[in-house]
């Protein structure tokens, strides 16, 4: 039986990356035959990443059959995987997340938790010198990743190891972190063809604090703008997406990568209330800046609060 290797629901770059790269190295170097999917449409950068190093996108899969043998990689959240998944035969889990809890295994597995910022960099310490071997695609995507998830290395939970993994790769593959991050940020801003409620869940993640079901959506861009432009429409749908989603809210953050702040839309008291009292500032009007504010993972949900 073929292994699944599938990231988390909204898969960005690195959920998108990561399956690719953790298949091939199964297939091509362990012997197990191994397969990429995908547990949604990739977003804008994801897309560019495919793209640029001519990588053909995986199939997009909605559940998992009971036995199944899976590999997930990027997350250990049930939240943000198929509906199926306990029943599915669970063969490790490779992730850079907090453990969450809840996944049902059949057996003894390979987990492996480090306090990276990027899987991928993970994945390329696992492979070893078998790195060497991969192809340019495979490498590129390694490298994307990283990029993706450090923010070019802007974000806090950056360390001095996905830094020079990342550095390793470029001098590799003859090409400039600057440019390649560029393109990838720049894809990733070019968000008009998505709906709101499209933005809302395109990178978001469900968590429980103070006993609220909250959908914490963040939206990196070099053009805040024109995320900014639409946060009245934005906020009108974040009512629909929470009651669809089985949420009390919606929390957007925009991360502006360049200037190396959020800005919280604040639709409502409850997320006054959040904001306030989660970041230590006073709300006045329908956003709030966050300066310094770049990771959800390591600045966002340890500081929610009510």
């Amino acid at each position: 039986m073929t292994t699944l290797v599938f990231g988390h629901k909204s898969p960005d770059t690195n959920s998108t990356g990561s399956p690719l790269i953790w298949a091939w190295y199964l297939s091509e170097v362990q012997g197990t035959p191994a397969r990429a999917v995908l547990l949604g449409e990739p977003n804008t950068e994801a897309a560019f990443m495919l793209r640029r190093w001519g990588l053909e996108k995986p199939e997009i899969i909605t559940d998992v059959e009971p036995g199944q043998k899976v590999v997930i990689v990027d997350t250990n959240n049930p939240a943000e995987l198929p509906a199926g998944i306990n029943a599915a035969d669970i063969r490790a889990i490779i992730d850079h997340h907090k453990l969450v809890g809840g996944l049902e295994t059949k057996g003894p597995i390979d987990i492996t938790i480090r306090p990276l910022a990027c899987t991928a960099t993970i994945l390329h310490d696992l492979m070893g010198d078998a790195v060497k071997t991969a192809p340019e695609g495979i490498k590129g995507a390694m490298l994307s990743c990283i990029l993706s998830d450090t923010l070019e290395f802007r974000s806090p939970t950056t360390t001095d190891h996905d830094r020079a993994v990342a550095e390793s790769l470029a001098a590799d593959l003859g090409v400039s972190i600057p440019d390649l991050a560029r393109a990838l940020f720049e894809a990733k801003s070019d968000v008009s063809a998505f709906s709101d409620a499209d933005l809302l869940r395109m990178d978001s993640k469900e968590y429980t604090v103070a006993g609220k079901e909250l959908r914490v959506s963040v939206l990196e861009t070099t053009a805040p703008k024109l995320l900014l432009d639409r946060k009245a429409s934005l906020m009108a749908a974040m009512e629909g997406v929470a009651k669809e989603d089985g949420a009390d809210q919606v929390l957007l953050f925009v991360i502006d990568i360049l200037n190396e702040e959020a800005t919280l839309l604040v639709p409502n008291d409850l997320v006054k209330q959040f904001a306030e009292k989660s970041f230590g500032v006073t709300v006045s009007g329908d956003t709030v800046v966050l300066p310094g504010v770049m990771s959800r993972k390591k600045q966002i949900i340890p500081s929610l609060t009510l």
